[in-house]
């Protein structure tokens, strides 16, 4: 047998199975059934290919923070996978695996590998992973400790390591110093607040995690807002939700709100009253939020799995790594976009997840976007498609974002999105049936201007009687939408409001069973929701939406913009 460089140990244990290779990044939630373990993201070269009892081999993992609530309810339910090979820093996944041994004494082998090494294991078929060593079919390689820079801890951080504030306090540190030793953080940070991503109910796990944390007494000791849940919490009995999911939904999204969380149910905090400042250490998961957050408002926060970020809000403290950090917050790619001019709003999902793409584990420099002079909203699509195929923390808009003007070394790495990758990428993105079932606004959640937009293309237009008309929107911006009778003209045209579910977590029969094709404007849910619903999703302008809404049909278009 050769012997070859190292692999690094990052979490250990025994396994052994068939090596798969995913040639491409993943995100775990939305992208792998949790029921099966099969991948389901329909724009993976790997779509369909199994991952229960393999040797996964990928670079990093990609996309959503509640990768890491996927990967415990597949090892809870024995459908996980043998071990985790990456050759890049990843969090998300391991998180979860972390999680699985601390708190359920379940292990999944973690290692990291250089490129050269990673590529010989990904040409064999089946690998045995010892604590020492990987065997892989007369290949060998050792596999050592990852090296780990001394960790301060200060006297607050070994009081709650000590269990001085309980159990939950007590479990909670184990993670976050866990995490830290893993991600070769020297410190902890304190945090502002913090926001829940883990409060969506994709499987069992979730909620066995809030309850048990709920039984050891823990409490959040930040601020701490939540994510948009899995039911309209008042309503989903009305809405004919099977109790079979509805309940444990509802109690998962209750016992955080018991445990100190506030019931803002939206995946677009930053809409919220009060966001975070310029420079504001915050301690977020959901993926479009902490984009938004560090790259729009200037706030800092990493990627925080979930899991990690309800033990984060318990200690008030997050690893010092990544984007708390000003070199980490440099762009590593310019991204040189031919935008043209007149372009309106579906430019700004469509840019996002191209540059995801071009990006996948570097953060960019986008230029050429400023004379499109973004609005709020724009930005808020641009880091959500962007945040599904990438699996940077941030951006910069050269112009537009608050730390763009020296985001970028010298040597950073140059590309080009020409005219016709976008006329590509949007030609890929908006294919599909001509007629429209259902009309999907809200991902993330609708703001009320996105909200009066809608209503004012509609002018008065009744909705067509087969298609169906939902925006998700967040409580806050619904009671506003409600004071000023945009609701009500909403209302009118047969479109429906609902809050605290969003697209990412909502189920039959809310979601219309019998719906095929959906429009939407989001570039994050064209992504995510042909996995997650299993029916062909169109990328459109609102327009196409309205259109969609009124007259049950859209021929797939290019935007006139791009024409």
């Amino acid at each position: 047998m050769s012997l070859v460089t190292a692999a690094y140990s990052i979490l250990a244990g025994n396994a052994e199975g068939p090596i798969v290779a995913l040639s491409e990044g993943l995100s775990l939630w939305g992208g792998v059934d949790p029921a099966t373990g099969r991948i389901i993201d329909v724009h993976h070269p790997q779509h369909g290919v199994g991952l229960s009892g393999a040797v996964v081999m990928m670079p990093t993992t990609r996309g959503s923070c509640s990768g890491s609530g996927v990967l415990l309810d597949l090892l809870l339910a024995g459908k996980g996978p043998a071990t985790l090979i990456f050759t890049e820093p990843e969090e998300v996944a391991t998180l979860g695996a972390l999680v699985a041994l601390e708190m359920f004494e379940i292990a999944l082998p973690v290692l990291r590998l250089p490129e050269p090494v990673f590529a010989e294991i990904a040409a064999r078929s089946h690998a045995h992973i010892l604590p020492d060593a990987i065997a892989a079919m007369g290949l060998s390689i050792p596999i050592v400790p990852m090296p780990a820079a001394p960790l301060t801890l200060t006297a607050g951080d070994e009081a709650l390591l000590s269990g001085a504030e309980g159990e939950a306090a007590m479990q909670a540190m184990r993670i976050v110093i866990a995490t830290a030793r893993q991600q070769g953080a020297g410190a902890l940070v304190d945090v502002s607040r913090a926001h829940i991503d883990g409060c969506i109910y994709a499987g069992p796990a979730n909620l066995v995690f809030a309850e048990t944390m709920e039984a050891k007494g823990a409490r959040v000791r930040v601020p701490t807002t939540m994510n948009a849940i899995s039911v309209d919490r008042e309503n989903w009995r009305q809405q004919r939700v099977p109790s079979t999911f509805g309940e444990p939904a509802a109690r998962l999204a209750d016992a955080y709100v018991r445990m100190g969380c506030k019931p803002t149910f939206t995946c677009a905090p930053y809409l919220l009253e009060h966001p975070p400042g310029f420079g504001e250490t915050i301690g977020w998961s959901e993926s479009n939020a902490v984009i938004f957050a560090n790259s729009v408002l200037g706030a800092r926060t990493a990627k925080h799995p979930d899991f990690l970020d309800f033990c984060i809000a318990i200690t008030g403290r997050a690893p010092l790594v990544g984007p708390f950090l000003d070199e980490e917050r440099r762009a590593r790619v310019v991204i040189d976009i031919d935008l043209g001019n007149n372009a309106d709003a579906s430019a700004w999902p469509l840019v996002g997840y191209l540059a995801g793409l071009a990006a996948p584990d570097r953060i960019p420099l986008l230029r050429g976007l400023a004379k499109a002079t973004p609005r709020r909203d724009d930005l808020k699509a641009l880091c959500a498609a962007f945040g599904t195929t990438s699996a940077a923390p941030m951006l910069h808009v050269e112009g537009v974002t608050p730390e763009a003007a020296n985001a970028a070394p010298p040597d950073a790495t140059r590309i080009a999105l020409t005219r016709m990758d976008l006329i590509e990428g949007w030609r890929r993105l908006n294919d599909g049936p001509h007629k429209i079932d259902l009309v999907a606004i809200g991902s993330p959640h609708a703001s009320l201007d996105e909200c009066r937009s809608l209503a004012a293309l509609l002018d008065g237009k009744s909705r067509h009687p087969d298609i169906t008309a939902i925006v998700t929107a967040g409580r806050h911006v619904i009671a506003m939408a409600e004071a000023d009778g945009t609701r009500a003209i909403l209302r009118a045209s047969g479109v429906d409001v609902i809050p605290d579910l969003c697209w990412c977590s909502i189920s039959r029969p809310v979601f219309p069973p019998d719906a095929a094709t959906v429009m939407t404007n989001s570039g994050k849910y064209a992504h995510y929701g042909p996995g997650l619903s299993g029916c062909t999703v169109r990328l459109g302008a609102l327009q196409d939406c309205v259109d969609a809404i009124v007259s049950g049909s859209v021929p797939a278009r290019l935007p006139e913009w791009l024409r």
